[in-house]
């Protein structure tokens, strides 16, 4: 997993409440076993029509945010099922951050798990956000984990908050794996201790 640490692009408004995984990436896209692919599938019911041809009312076909790789969104982002899926399909496309003021608990997990960061602000803050990122072409964030600051254009700074042992994952680019292997020696400390027979039984669990 990449580090995460300094991040700028250009903002997405997804101006809806309650956007569930199902509509991040559905069901029919999820036999792929890689985590990587899914980008192309991402909201596809929203951002196509049944034959296939882009909905140019949709925000992702719109010129001015094809670019775009900071998502913001309304609340409850992220709810419904718990496909990990959907978190790879929004990675994939090119997102890393996403704002809301709230998300679905396990999507939130997942977040952290492949490398994005989910920022929670005020709904009014999310609101000014949407007024500014519609109003004006372009617009662009530059988010700093280091400090847990948001900066925007005009030069006005938000805070927000990330849970101190999440934030670490992210700066040092730590997923599950990754901490395993930090208690690497640990682990085969423990190993080097065991009669043959305990050895058998901890390989086969």
């Amino acid at each position: 997993m990449d580090p995460f640490r300094e991040f700028t692009g250009v903002v997405v408004p997804l101006d809806r409440i309650n956007v569930d995984t199902d509509q991040i990436i559905p069901k029919q896209f999820l036999k792929r076993i890689e985590r990587t692919g899914f980008g192309p599938y991402l909201f596809h019911d929203w951002r196509l029509h049944t034959d296939g041809t882009p909905r140019t009312d949709f925000v992702l076909n719109q010129p001015r945010y094809k670019d775009g790789t900071i998502l913001l969104s309304r609340a409850n982002f992220g709810c419904g099922s718990s496909r990990e899926h959907a978190v790879w399909a929004l990675l994939d496309h090119g997102f890393r951050v996403l704002a809301a003021p709230s998300y679905g608990d396990i999507f939130y997990n997942n977040c952290f798990k492949n490398g994005v960061l989910p920022i929670t602000l005020e709904e009014t803050l999310i609101s000014q956000l949407f007024d500014e990122v519609t109003t004006q072409g372009g617009y662009s964030l530059r988010i700093d984990l280091e400090t847990q600051t948001i900066h925007k254009p005009s030069g006005q700074q938000l805070e927000f908050r990330i849970d101190p042992f999440r934030r670490r994952c992210l700066l040092e680019g730590l997923d599950d794996i990754s901490l395993t292997l930090l208690r690497e020696e640990k682990i085969r400390s423990y190993e080097r201790k065991l009669s043959p027979v305990q050895s058998i039984k901890v390989m086969r669990l």
